[in-house]
């Protein structure tokens, strides 16, 4: 580290620790960048999302962000678990806001606090708690004065508690920019004037909270001074602010994409990530922050949709579970390292000057006078590399790509060539075995026995449950005579019910007759199927289930969820509609209100050995086990790929909702090259689309552990096992430095610029408390294909394989020389070369 980089490093740190007693505190802007304390900055951001984890993963996952080359961490704040009930607020555990934010602070991050307090997030109603919707004469997001007084009493308890803590940057904390709203330009437009009114007043009302920093509100290209407008996507190099003065920001680079039960597995490769923010910096892009840097964890009911998985991993540089997701990790963290480099010319140019260099070439360059240059050096062809001439010297561009020069001569960083280590991880067995399973019976309701209450016609499921549980039942009783035909020829009649409740399960006097299921893009759907009744008095139970409430869309206050519609049909007299008949309800499952989950409670009721019963095919049926911690501290999992659908509870703590719905989709070969959109590079198509279900070890005490699940369409738990999450190999594909770049004389660059210019090392490396056991695969020359699959090229170094194993076998990292000196010789003189290695990680206990 240089001298002058490691002083502001220490500085900022003294800095946001001490506070405004060092320094005058001060955010403010202008077309170039946001600016801090007098200096226009270029901003790396990460959104990392406080509930979707745990306080004790808290502090790591912001040492990697920070070690990522992160500048700022990005949180939504949600309204829903705040304050579940009105005027009853809650702030402790993984809701702990202000622990979350000073965690950053410790570690010399800044904050931006998007407050909202509508977040979308794939988050259950948007983060709006459910009993919003009941405020008499409310309308959501609109220019109504009941939602206006509600979202400003939150927003001002949110400021409040900042300032009482000393949290905004004019006060010496980390917190640089706040958003208000969130995403309204389409409900603006689709509102009118009643959309315009309300974004004006709720840029007033934030302006006058006097937090000292500036608001923004992203996509709303109206947003009113001063507020700053930007942008979310996939690519933003095309966005434009909607005021000459206010500088071009991006609030959500989307690093992948959610999942939903039945779905893919969505990737986006990191070449075009990368590709996408320089495309950014290039065009004037000065706060780049990546959705989601840490995905998280959807624990308990908070899965928004419907049906979105309870892994909100997202394809981000660190994974659910906490681990870098390499190489995205690692390449994206050069990324910010070569455009920090240019960070003086970006902030000081008032234009870039754009040269072309092809039918799809360019090149931006970025002047900061005194001699200071920067340039990006652009191809968007989707096909093929290009040989371009720029000031006079020949560059190769790969297929859609950037490369970056800091000194508008030296190349130190490709957005396609991707020099870090990629890392595969496998989901490992632990020694700690689920053990005496037993089971509880969860029955269908008799016709009026437990009922919370009886009423004509089919009611809404949300005005009975108030999301207070996924589950309602609706039950009623049907008359059949003994002269009913299909009573004597066996043709059934037939059960029709209308739901839009995302899942129903009918059952025909207590019996199980059959399941239907919507889609997050179609929650309405039909439930049709032949029911087997007697002559006499049959009861009908619909247990409508709730699927996480939708997070997106206009008139919040007017979804409803539920039974619509019931028909028996193939009677004598035809159809007979059961819709407006007297029906009983009942909120929840039985072991919902005894709180089985508990350990406090979890005996309250006569359980069965599960070996006294049928493991497989049991509907609704609770069931238990214990077990002991695993040693060490690598990440868990369930794995409840023998499972149905239900939920999960660990020592009373919601895992969250699991469903082994198997993924369908288009599956197939993904490539870096060419506009990314979600249905692009899918994968897990016929498998299940969630198999492993984060256990926090935080969670967790020594022995004794209490695992409670509710299975609803039956499974085996005797094959629920607790899996860690380790590495099983590490790969890196790297390219030698061009000899132009080694042989360059740079004694005016500083010091991390020489570094990155003569780079020619790589590093491998497996996980704490693993070491390399194997190399599989070692070619210095032209090796082709990636991690897993490598093959040798026409060019290969003979002495590559045992080079490679003495520097690296039985060690945890090694460093890597790509270079002909490295291996002796040069095996290709005049082609440029490149090593691949591929080694197995083995735990060292």
């Amino acid at each position: 580290m240089g001298t002058s980089k490691y002083f502001w490093s220490s500085f900022m740190l003294i800095f946001l620790v001490m506070g405004c007693e060092v320094i005058k505190c001060s955010v403010s802007y202008d077309k170039r960048a946001v600016i801090i304390n007098g200096n226009r900055r270029i901003l790396f951001s990460g959104s990392i999302h406080y509930p979707r984890s745990t306080p004790q993963m808290w502090e790591d996952l912001i040492l990697k962000a920070k070690n990522g080359g992160l500048d700022v961490i990005d949180t939504y704040v949600f309204w829903d678990v705040h304050e579940a009930s009105p005027g009853n607020y809650n702030f402790e555990g993984r809701y702990d806001l202000v622990r979350f934010i000073k965690t950053v602070q410790k570690h010399g991050l800044y904050v931006h606090l998007r407050i909202g307090p509508y977040v979308c997030a794939e988050w259950n109603f948007g983060g709006f708690p459910v009993w919003l919707k009941y405020v008499a004469g409310i309308s959501f997001r609109t220019d109504n004065e009941p939602y206006k007084a509600a979202m400003e009493k939150f927003t001002q308890k949110i400021v409040g508690m900042m300032k009482s803590e000393q949290l905004f940057q004019s006060q010496g904390g980390p917190i640089i920019l706040s958003q208000i709203e969130n995403e309204y330009g389409r409900e603006r437009t689709a509102l009118g004037a009643a959309g315009d009114a309300y974004m004006n007043w709720a840029a007033k009302m934030a302006v006058g909270l006097d937090t000292g920093v500036p608001w923004i509100m992203c996509k709303d290209d109206n947003a009113p001074d001063p507020i700053i407008n930007t942008c979310n996507g996939f690519y933003c190099d095309k966005f434009s602010p909607n005021k000459p003065y206010k500088p071009t920001m991006w609030t959500e680079a989307w690093s992948g994409w959610f999942n939903e039960f039945g779905g893919t597995v969505h990737e986006r490769p990191v070449q075009d990530l990368a590709f996408a923010v320089a495309r950014f910096v290039q065009t004037g892009g000065s706060f780049i922050n990546y959705y989601m840097y840490h995905g998280g964890t959807n624990f308990e009911r908070t899965a928004g949709g419907p049906f979105i998985t309870t892994s909100y991993d997202y394809d981000a540089p660190i994974d659910e579970y906490g681990l870098k997701r390499e190489p995205k990790y690692g390449h994206l963290k050069e990324l910010h390292r070569a455009i920090k480099l240019c960070e003086n010319a970006l902030v000081s140019s008032s234009e870039p000057n754009v040269v072309s260099l092809g039918i799809s070439q360019q090149a931006h360059v970025f002047s900061a006078g005194e001699g200071g240059c920067a340039a990006f050096l652009s191809n968007f062809d989707t096909k093929s590399a290009v040989r371009v001439v720029f000031n006079n010297r020949h560059y190769k561009l790969p297929p859609w790509s950037i490369s970056i020069l800091p000194d508008c001569t030296n190349v130190v960083f490709n957005t396609a060539k991707v020099g870090a280590q990629t890392s595969r991880y496998q989901m490992v067995e632990t020694n700690s075995q689920l053990q005496s399973w037993e089971t509880y019976h969860e029955d269908t309701p008799a016709l009026e026995a437990g009922s919370a209450f009886t009423a004509p016609g089919l009611v809404e499921q949300l005005n009975v449950t108030r999301d207070s549980s996924d589950y309602l039942w609706y039950t009623t009783s049907v008359d059949i005579a003994s002269s009913e035909q299909f009573l004597s020829n066996g043709q059934n009649p037939t059960l029709t019910v209308d739901s839009r409740g995302h899942a129903l399960h009918v059952f025909i006097n207590g019996n199980f007759a059959g399941s239907a299921y919507g889609t997050r893009t179609n929650t309405r759907f039909t439930f049709s199927g032949a029911v087997n009744m007697k002559a006499g008095k049959n009861s009908i139970s619909l247990l409508s289930i709730a699927m996480g409430l939708p997070n997106t869309g206009l008139h919040f206050e007017d979804w409803i969820v539920g039974v619509g519609r019931v028909d028996l049909n193939g009677l004598d007299q035809g159809r007979r509609d059961l819709t407006r008949q007297t029906w009983s309800y009942r909120v929840g499952l039985t072991g919902e209100k005894m709180n089985l989950v508990s350990p406090s409670q979890a005996s309250s009721v006569e359980w069965t050995a599960m070996v006294a019963i049928a493991q497989n095919h049991q509907r609704l049926r609770w069931y238990k086990a214990y077990f002991d911690a695993p040693n060490g501290d690598d990440p868990l999992a369930l794995d409840m790929g023998s499972m149905g659908k239900g939920q999960v509870w660990i020592n009373g703590q919601s895992i969250g909702r699991y469903w082994t719905a198997v993924a369908n989709g288009s599956c197939g070969e993904c490539h870096y090259t060419g506009t990314y959109r979600s249905p692009k590079c899918q994968g897990g198509c016929g498998l299940p689309t969630q198999r492993w279900y984060h256990v926090p070890r935080s969670w967790l005490q020594p022995t004794q552990n209490l695992i409670v699940l509710v299975e609803e369409l039956g499974g085996d738990p005797s094959r629920i096992s607790l899996v860690k999450r380790t590495t099983r190999n590490v790969c890196v594909d790297a390219f030698e430095r061009h000899p132009m770049v080694a042989n360059y004389q740079l004694e005016s660059e500083s010091t991390s610029t020489k570094r990155m210019l003569h780079q020619a090392k790589v590093h491998i490396r497996c996980a704490r408390g693993q070491t390399m056991s194997a190399i599989t695969f070692a070619s210095y020359g032209t090796p082709t294909g990636t991690c897993s699959s490598f093959r040798m090229g026409s060019c290969h170094a003979q002495n590559s394989q045992t080079v490679i194993e003495r520097m690296c076998l039985g060690k945890e990292r090694c460093k890597l020389s790509v270079s002909n000196s490295y291996f002796g010789s040069d095996p290709c003189p005049n082609v440029l070369k490149k090593l691949a290695v591929e080694a197995v990680c083995s735990n060292t206990a």
